[in-house]
């Protein structure tokens, strides 16, 4: 058997290695982990309006994104219609 150096080696392999591994993957993790350009600059954010005057034009500019987008939905199924009554007059 091994005797009494043998059971402190063993020790130590139990103590060190965790701690090794923690301390490899916890040393310069901002370097290690990261992504570049993961977080977006300030400038390519929402900008959220507070004055009266910005709500109102964010207002009409939300509703005239909803006008086109539902004038489009009502062209394609317009079209999708037209194209049914084509193919049951065949």
């Amino acid at each position: 058997m091994g005797g009494p150096n043998l059971e402190v080696f063993k020790f130590g392999m139990y103590i060190m290695f965790p701690i090794g591994i923690m301390w490899y993957y916890g040393t310069n993790l901002d370097n290690r982990f990261s992504v570049p350009d993961f977080w977006p600059k300030p400038e390519q954010t929402y900008k959220i309006p507070f004055e009266k005057e910005e709500i109102h034009s964010e207002l009409e500019r939300l509703r005239q994104r909803r006008l086109y987008l539902r004038e489009k939905r009502l062209e394609r199924e317009a079209r999708m219609e037209q194209r049914r009554n084509e193919e049951e007059a065949n």
